[in-house]
């Protein structure tokens, strides 16, 4: 709470009306409403395990790069910026600041079809967007590597029971799921657009009907088709018409992909294994700041596995919904 007055008065935001409050900041860091003399402001402290990252620091002035180059063409909220700087520092801690937005996010029971199509059209202006002035460079990197998860099951004696249980019960799965996903990434090849790249209900506030899009930190370069589907995946929750909503949204902004879409299915394990990995580690300590981050690494990983069986069981549905489209001509 120093580092954060700190902030405030370095940044000449105010005197505070009332001690901030903490609010949902999403599943990394931790977010503060902060109410002062010149206005209301929702502060971000960025995850201390995140930004010892040695490319944490340029990733997140370049994604915050990207929200304000966006939200010309789209209603994204991008950091406010000080001095040229969208990202603060306030002793050894990394903040980011940005207006309030008196908003909600739509909880799954309430996203219906119109929803999802409006989501749609959202999603191919990003695509749509030239980033070029922003001079951002896609990293040539080869396809990622197979995570050993045999390696993190050796370093489970003392975690949470269900964990062991649900690791141990879905490794082999795990393995096959990481070695499809590897193999998509191959077939698809290195056609990208520049996105969000974590566009679910979290990270969309709703303002009188109109989405406002928010947390812009996973920014950077996809496949456009693996962010379609994935993202249609988000806002339908794996219902038929709400998915064709949100395709047919897109497609008419004049956006037409053609697509392996068994790859592209494929392809969808990778972010999944990767958070996977991610909370293992969390939940191990082995990157982690306090034991309440590790509380919920333990539970997103037995939730992201549980997410991940379904996702397999649904795979062979969803590449047909996408067939029937691209066979009827709107795809």
């Amino acid at each position: 709470m120093d580092q954060l007055k700190e902030l405030c008065n370095s940044l000449h935001l105010g005197d505070w009306v009332t001690k901030p409050v903490p609010v949902s900041g999403g599943l990394l860091h931790t977010m503060y409403a902060v109410e002062t003399t010149k206005g209301k402001y929702a502060v971000k402290v960025l995850n201390p395990s995140i930004m010892k990252r040695p490319d944490a620091l340029d990733n997140y002035i370049r994604s915050e790069r990207v929200a304000r180059s966006v939200s010309k063409n789209v209603p994204a909220l991008p950091a406010k910026t000080f001095g040229g700087d969208a990202i603060q520092k306030a002793g050894d801690q990394w903040f980011l600041v940005f207006d309030w937005v008196e908003g909600r996010r739509l909880p799954a029971d309430e996203i219906h079809a119109d929803h999802c199509w409006m989501m749609g059209t959202i999603l191919a202006d990003i695509h749509l967007t030239d980033f070029q002035e922003l001079g951002i460079e896609e990293d040539v990197t080869e396809v990622r590597p197979s995570i050993e998860w045999r390696t993190y099951l050796g370093k489970c004696q003392d975690v949470n029971e269900e964990w062991v249980r649900v690791f141990h019960e879905n490794i082999d799965d795990l393995y096959e799921w990481d070695a499809r996903s590897c193999e998509a990434e191959k077939r698809l090849g290195a056609d990208s657009v520049m996105s969000h790249r974590d566009l679910d209900q979290k990270n969309v506030l709703w303002v009188e009907g109109n989405p406002v899009l928010i947390d812009w930190e996973s920014a950077g370069f996809v496949h456009p088709a693996h962010d379609l589907v994935e993202t249609a995946l988000y806002w339908s929750g794996y219902d038929e018409a709400r998915f064709k909503a949100f395709i047919s949204g897109y497609t008419s902004k004049g956006r037409v992909l053609e697509a392996d879409w068994e790859a592209v299915l494929a392809n969808g394990f990778s972010g999944k294994l990767d958070w996977l990995e991610y909370n293992l580690k969390r939940s191990l300590w082995m990157e982690c700041s306090d034991g309440e981050e590790q509380e919920l690494g333990t539970a997103q990983v037995i939730e992201t596995i549980r997410e991940l069986s379904e996702y397999g069981e649904r795979v062979p549905h969803i590449v047909k919904w996408l067939q029937d489209l691209s066979h009827a001509g709107e795809l």
